[in-house]
C-alpha cells in the first residue's frame, strides 16, 4: 500500500533552499542560449541598444512563465515534467527575413499565429507516439546528445569559431579546469553536494577565470536595476499570410523537437510518456508562443541542454525547473541580476556542457541497449537515423544550396533524424515482418 502511494521523484517537492540552488543551476546552464535569439535577431535588424536590452528582458520574463507552465501545468497545458523552455533557434533566420520586410509587428503577428497553429495541431501530432518504439526513441535521444555537443565545444573554445582568439590555450585551460572540478565533486561528494556538482563547477570556474581577467562585469554596472516587460511594446502585432505560414512551418519542426525532448526526459526520470502528456506539452509550447508574441518575444520550445543536467545531477523534481522559471522571471524584471549571470565565461560553460550533453547521449545509448538487433532491421534504423541526422551538425553548409523554406527542416538534425528513424522503422521492419509472414504462409502450404 505504501509503495502505491509513494511520490514519484518527478512530483517530489524539495525544501525551498534546495529548489533554489538546483533551479539556479538550470538557469546558469541555459542562460546563454536563452538570450541568444533576441540578441542575434536584434543585431541582424540593426535595432538600437535599448531595444536589445528590452528584448532580452522580455525573453527572460516570458521564458520563466513558459517554463512554469510546462513544469507545473496549467489546466490542460504543460507536460508536468522537468522541462525548461526557451526560444527556438529554428525560427531565427525566418524571423530575420520577416523583420526586414514586415518589421517587428509583422514578426509578432506571425509568432502569435504560429502559436495558435501549434495548439490546434497538438492533439494530432501527439498521436504519433505509437511510431516511437525503443529503437526510434533511443536513436532520437542519442542524436539529441550528439547534436548539441558542438554547442559545448564552441563554448569551450570561447564562443564561436569566427570569433578572434577562439580556441586559445587560456580558454581551453579554464574550460578543462571547470570540467575537472565537476568530475571531482561528482566523484567525491555525496547527496546534495554531489547533485550541485555543475553549479559548484560553474562558480569555481568563474572565480578562477576572473583572477586571469577572463570575466567582464562592466556591463553589470551599466545595466538598469529595473526593467518591466510591456505587452505589445513595439505596436499592435500585424498578421500577414506569408510570415504566418513560414513560422507555422517552423513550429512543425519545433513540435517534433519538443516531443523528442519529452521522450528523452521521460527516459531519464523513468516516467513513461503517454499521448496525453505529449499533447499537454505541445499545447504549452503553443500557448507560450502566443504569450511570447504578446510580450515582444519569440516561439518557445524545450531546451535540450537542461535534459543533460538532469542526467548528471539525478535531481528529477519538476518543481526544481519551476523554481528556475521563477528565477528567470526575476532576472527579466531586474536586468542587473541578469547581467551577473551573463558574466559566466563561455569556456566555463563549455567545461560543464561536455558532461551534461554527453549524458543525454548516454541515456539514448542505454535505451538502444534494450533493443533486440537479431532477426530484424533495427541496426539499420539506428544507422540511418544517426547518419542522416548528424549531417547538418557535422557539415552545416551541406544543404546550403536548397531553398530557404526547405532549410527550415534540413538545418535541424534532430527533426531529420526523427523523421528518418520513424520512416525507416516503418519501412524496413514492417516490410521484413510482412516478408516473414509470407514465407511462413508459403512453408505451411508446402507442408
Amino acid at each position: 500500500m505504501e509503495e502505491s502511494q509513494a511520490v514519484h521523484p518527478v512530483d517530489e517537492v524539495l525544501p525551498i533552499g534546495q529548489l533554489f540552488v538546483y533551479g539556479l543551476q538550470h538557469v546558469l546552464v541555459m542562460y546563454a542560449g536563452a538570450v541568444a535569439v533576441p540578441l542575434i535577431l536584434g543585431t541582424a535588424l540593426n535595432l538600437p541598444h535599448d531595444y536589445l536590452v528590452f528584448l532580452i528582458n522580455a525573453d527572460l520574463f516570458a521564458c520563466g512563465i513558459a517554463t512554469i507552465i510546462q513544469a507545473v501545468g496549467l489546466w490542460k497545458f504543460g507536460c508536468r515534467l522537468p522541462l525548461v523552455q526557451g526560444c527556438t533557434f529554428a525560427a531565427v533566420t525566418p524571423m530575420i527575413l520577416i523583420g526586414k520586410d514586415y518589421g517587428l509587428t509583422g514578426i509578432y503577428g506571425a509568432v502569435i499565429a504560429s502559436g495558435i497553429f501549434t495548439m490546434l495541431c497538438s492533439p494530432f501530432i501527439a498521436k504519433l507516439l505509437r511510431f516511437f518504439p525503443k529503437v526510434v526513441m533511443g536513436s532520437i535521444i542519442t542524436l539529441i546528445g550528439l547534436s548539441i555537443m558542438p554547442v559545448a565545444v564552441g563554448w569551450l573554445g570561447g564562443g564561436h569559431p569566427s570569433m578572434p582568439g577562439f580556441g586559445s590555450m587560456g580558454a581551453l585551460a579554464i574550460g578543462l579546469f571547470t570540467l575537472l572540478v565537476v568530475l571531482l565533486i561528482y566523484r567525491l561528494a555525496h547527496g546534495f553536494f554531489k547533485n550541485i556538482a555543475i553549479l559548484t563547477g560553474l562558480v569555481i570556474g568563474t572565480v578562477v577565470a576572473s583572477l586571469f581577467g577572463m570575466t567582464d562585469f562592466n556591463e553589470v554596472g551599466r545595466t538598469a536595476w529595473l526593467g518591466v516587460p510591456i505587452p505589445m511594446n513595439f505596436g499592435v502585432p500585424e498578421f500577414y499570410v506569408v510570415p504566418c505560414v513560414i513560422l507555422s512551418l517552423v513550429m512543425v519542426v519545433t513540435m517534433i523537437e519538443t516531443m523528442s525532448d519529452m521522450l528523452a526526459i521521460g527516459a531519464m526520470v523513468e516516467k513513461p510518456i503517454d499521448q496525453e502528456t505529449l499533447k499537454r506539452g505541445l499545447l504549452a509550447d503553443g500557448f507560450s508562443t502566443v504569450l511570447g508574441g504578446v510580450f515582444n518575444t519569440f516561439p518557445y520550445t524545450a531546451f535540450a541542454q537542461n535534459v543533460g543536467l538532469i542526467g548528471v545531477t539525478g535531481a528529477k523534481s519538476r518543481f526544481i525547473v519551476a523554481m528556475a522559471g521563477v528565477i528567470l522571471i526575476v532576472l527579466g524584471l531586474f536586468p542587473k541580476l541578469a547581467g551577473v549571470v551573463a558574466s559566466v565565461p563561455k569556456p566555463v560553460l563549455g567545461g560543464a556542457g561536455i558532461v551534461m550533453f554527453g549524458m543525454v547521449a548516454v541515456a539514448g545509448i542505454r535505451t538502444l541497449g534494450e533493443v533486440e538487433y537479431r532477426g530484424n532491421s533495427n541496426g539499420m534504423v539506428v544507422a540511418l537515423a544517426l547518419g542522416i541526422g548528424m549531417m547538418p551538425v557535422l557539415v552545416p553548409t551541406v544543404f546550403s544550396r536548397f531553398p530557404e523554406l526547405a532549410n527550415i527542416f534540413l538545418h535541424s538534425g534532430i527533426t531529420m533524424g526523427t523523421l528518418v528513424a520513424i520512416v525507416a522503422n516503418l519501412c524496413l521492419n514492417k516490410l521484413q515482418s510482412n516478408d516473414e509472414a509470407m514465407e511462413s504462409a508459403t512453408a505451411s502450404e508446402h507442408a
